[in-house]
């Protein structure tokens, strides 16, 4: 297998404090961007309403991976399905994907909501959202993900 060597190119900063599974909506972080890149790396970026942030799940141990077909959140109501049919941080590299909305810049400092990193989280790469580079034709998907997800964007002020 092939190896890759990465190094973050931000942090987020505030937000959410500790890993949940739901009640994501509403938070308001930051992602600094790391002094070694230019301003100029961000130029522009202001125009758009949504980013498309790559971070690592840098709370998680190796142990965590589960390369074995499970149920969702283990609820046996939904079924068994493999490590790369989940999202979340038992897949082996521990990478997510998130499409925060872009508030606001200053400098290096990107003020988002939705994102669904924790404070302290490694960024290792951002681009804008382009629709153009979303799907493509009709999105195809069971109903389990939608039932299990229902409550992930919720607003964090009403968590019970």
């Amino acid at each position: 297998m092939a190896t890759y060597q990465v190094e973050s190119i931000g942090t987020v900063v505030g937000g959410h404090t500790r890993v949940q599974d739901d009640y994501q909506a509403g938070v308001e972080s930051v992602i600094r961007f790391n002094e070694a890149y230019p301003l100029e790396t961000l130029q522009g970026i202001e125009e758009f309403s949504h980013l498309t942030v790559t971070w690592h799940f840098h709370l998680a141990r190796p142990e965590d991976v589960q390369l074995h077909a499970r149920s969702p959140r283990g609820k046996q109501r939904w079924p068994a399905t493999g490590t790369f049919v989940h999202r979340n941080h038992r897949r082996p590299n521990q990478l997510a994907i998130s499409y925060p909305r872009l508030l606001g810049v200053e400098g290096r400092d990107l003020r988002v909501t939705d994102l669904d990193a924790v404070d302290g989280t490694p960024v290792i790469d951002l681009a804008p959202y382009f629709v153009e580079m979303g799907p493509r034709g009709d999105i195809r998907q069971p109903a389990w993900p939608s039932e299990m997800l229902a409550p992930y964007w919720l607003d964090a002020s009403k968590r019970p």
